[in-house]
């Protein structure tokens, strides 16, 4: 059955409100009672009180909220079986991803551990599960090559170098080093921007911007796994187009392909595709998505022990995984100056994406996020898990579906990780890397599906399209935090030309509402005669307030300069005749004097009449009045107040009226001390039409419309609300 919806009519009663009207009623308090000094509010927040203290405390550790109210039939096996599915992803997912970032893959293990622990304590999301991440890792993967290449790492043989052997157990020592020391880092600037309340620095990375950045990061990830998917060794490249030339170079290297490693690779990637879809097709009726990766890697893992492949094949496999927990260890503080670039885009790239996600899931099961908290526990998420040589994390796409599909309530899961790790990762040290690349490979399918964006975004927004497409060129063609960088700065000017290049339009009424529309893109709209209504699709502010003024004089069609200076001129001349009129009166006799010297005065005022009221010889206009919509103003700033003060002046010259409405930062007029004896609060008025109906009153009187031609909205001498359906 279709909504029937039922219209009514609505007669609104009021007295007409200019500002001071509206603040006689409603009584608007101060500035300085709504705005605090300083030193007042930084009293207030060192004032300590006991409720003040437990709410602090409750605030900086969300797990004391939720883990007294913690209920085990509610939400016990809910979390043990999301734990375990979660920690089952956790093991294959942490080894890949670990060669992406260039490190053995016991650390990726110890990088899904100890973050999500610390997260537990800290965290204010639910469902999102904190570990490695695709992109991250290849970003920390291009700071560990780059100050850790294997070129500085050959093993000396007297006084030469051993061609093509490299030290590989000292150059995973340092690269594991520099990991960490990023993570530390970056996660001490995550921390410090959410104690001063800067979680929204993530709202400039608009979603245009991080799917083109993850599309772009995921063929980075791509490059890097050819060596293990072909069994080669290429060169590392470093600085713009780096991707070009490696992939170039891996290309005329696969001449030389390691055969096994290829053939494991394809047989991997195959199993994994037909599995995958395999699990798509019967997600509908299994409780539990089937651990695909997992039985990858216990087959893969099986069939290299029985076999021998790494022996016989001279196939790369993972090797040691050390059982337990690693001790911790301080970061080597030597190389934060190198990596401090990496480590903020590491910082802002991963609370980006968690924060986006973390806001998914809180909006869909009815709950908050807090985004400094959530800044502040994935900063102390990454500085404390640098200590355990960890690499950056952040919320994973793909793990936290798992998390929420399969009925995870809480983060108590994280401890069920935690044993699931311990048990199962020292299982696999003959597992072959290619493998872990495979996962890599089909893991990435998801990302590169967002080349969909593309057509979606010409057709639904062109700007949105350039943000991807600069994104996507600058993340390919520089390494990833130079792209980023490049796709913040685009993504910002995109704002700046748009708020600085807005739409100017001249509204009209709909005949009979209180509702007014720009009359070029509305057929059903009249313009008010005498009076122009001028608007602008964005806040007037120093950037476009001379573009603003030369709007206005274009729209009203009045040519302000010209006319002050015609006007100026015959004023001049008005005074030379009067100057003449008086001399010749003086030579008269005093009856001449008298009849001449009346009718020159009468012939004077008029001619001055004339030229104050609209008719300057060759220029007449019919607009007495002119209404600035500012409904569209968020902020007003010194220069847009001194432009507004302009337009009051000069068109205060050739006598038209110039009224604003809608503002709603009257305040900042106060403030910068824009409103004089001429120009006060009567001039503002609450709502367009408030202007409008003054300004027929006030000077054009003939032009008033009858009461039936304003029956649903029209501003009487009384307040009385009256509706009828």
């Amino acid at each position: 059955m279709g909504t029937t919806y039922r219209s009514g009519k609505y007669r609104v009663e009021r007295d007409l409100l200019d500002e001071e009207g509206l603040e006689a009623i409603a009584q608007r308090k101060i500035y300085s009672d709504t705005h605090p000094r300083l030193t007042e509010r930084l009293k207030d927040s060192l004032r300590c009180t006991v409720p003040k203290l437990k709410q602090r405390i409750v605030h900086s550790l969300p797990v004391l909220y939720w883990l007294p109210r913690y209920s085990i039939w509610e939400y016990g096996m809910p979390d043990l079986i999301s734990g375990i599915s979660v920690g089952i992803m956790h093991l294959p997912q942490g080894m890949a991803y670990s060669l992406l970032a260039s490190l053995p893959p016991v650390f990726g293990l110890y990088t899904s551990l100890y973050p999500a622990l610390v997260y537990f304590f800290f965290g204010t999301s639910r469902h999102i599960s904190i570990g490695t991440f695709a992109v991250l890792s290849i970003m920390v993967g291009g700071v560990t090559e780059r100050l850790a290449p294997d070129s500085n790492f050959l093993i000396a043989n007297g006084t030469n170098l051993t061609a093509g052997q490299v030290d590989i157990q000292a150059r995973d020592l340092y690269r594991v080093q520099v990991a960490a020391a990023t993570t530390v880092l970056g996660g001490l600037i995550q921390v410090v921007l959410g104690l001063v309340r800067f979680g929204f620095v993530g709202t400039y990375l608009s979603e245009p911007l991080v799917r083109a950045y993850t599309t772009a990061a995921a063929a980075h990830a791509v490059v890097a796994q050819l060596k293990y998917i072909f069994g080669v060794s290429p060169k590392r490249f470093s600085g713009p187009l780096s991707l070009v030339y490696t992939l170039v170079d891996v290309c005329s290297l696969l001449t030389k392909t390691h055969l096994p490693t290829l053939v494991v690779s394809a047989v991997s990637m195959t199993f994994l595709i037909s599995a995958k879809e395999l699990n798509s097709f019967l997600s509908p009726k299994l409780p539990v998505p089937i651990p695909v990766e997992l039985i990858t890697i216990v087959a893969a893992t099986l069939i290299s022990s029985y076999t021998q492949l790494s022996s016989n094949l001279t196939i790369s496999v993972v090797g040691e995984i050390p059982s337990g927990l690693s001790p911790p260890s301080l970061p080597n503080v030597h190389v934060f100056g190198e990596v401090v670039g990496d480590a903020f885009a590491l910082a802002i790239v991963g609370y980006a994406i968690s924060i986006s996600l973390g806001k998914t899931f809180a909006l869909k099961h009815g709950y908050k996020v807090d985004s400094n908290q959530e800044l502040v526990a994935l900063g102390l998420s990454n500085a404390v898990g640098g200590f355990f040589q960890c690499y950056s994390v952040c919320s994973s796409m793909s793990r936290s579906l798992i998390q929420e599909s399969t009925g995870g309530k809480t983060q108590v899961r994280a401890v069920i990780v935690l044993v699931t790790i311990l048990k199962l990762g020292p299982l696999f040290q003959e597992l072959p890397k290619a493998v872990l690349a495979a996962i890599v490979f089909v893991n990435l399918k998801g990302m590169f599906k967002q080349y969909s964006d593309i057509p979606q975004l010409w057709r639904n927004n062109k700007i949105d399209l350039a943000v991807w497409l600069v994104t996507w060129v600058a993340t390919m063609l520089f390494n990833l935090d130079l792209g980023l960088a490049a796709s913040i700065v685009f993504a910002l000017l995109t704002v700046i030309f748009r708020t600085q290049l807005p739409t100017y339009s001249v509204l009209g009424q709909i005949p009979g509402t209180d509702l007014y529309e720009d009359i070029e893109t509305h057929r059903g709209v009249r313009e008010i005669p005498g009076i122009t209504i001028f608007r602008s699709s964005s806040t007037v502010y120093f950037a476009n307030a001379d573009l603003y003024l030369e709007a206005l004089k274009e729209k009203s069609g009045l040519d302000i300069s010209k006319m002050i200076i015609y006007k100026r001129r015959e004023e001049a001349k008005q005074r030379r005749r009067e100057r003449r009129a008086e001399r010749r009166a003086q030579r008269q006799a005093k009856r001449e004097l008298q009849d001449e010297g009346s009718s020159s005065e009468d012939t004077l005022s008029r001619d001055l009449e004339r030229v104050s009221l609209g008719s300057l010889g060759k220029w007449t206009w019919d607009v007495h009045s002119i209404v600035l919509d500012l409904s569209t103003a968020n902020f007003i700033d010194t220069v847009a107040i001194k432009t507004l003060r302009s337009i009051f002046r000069d068109f205060d010259e050739i006598s038209v009226d110039v009224y604003m409405a809608g503002c709603q930062v009257v305040e900042h007029l106060e403030v910068g001390g824009f409103f004089t004896e001429s120009v006060t609060k009567r001039h503002l008025f609450v709502s367009v039409h408030d202007a409008v109906l003054y300004c027929q009153n006030h000077r054009g009187a003939a032009t008033m419309p009858s009461y039936e031609e304003y029956d649903t909205c029209i501003v009487l001498q009384s307040c009385k609300l009256g509706i009828t359906e």
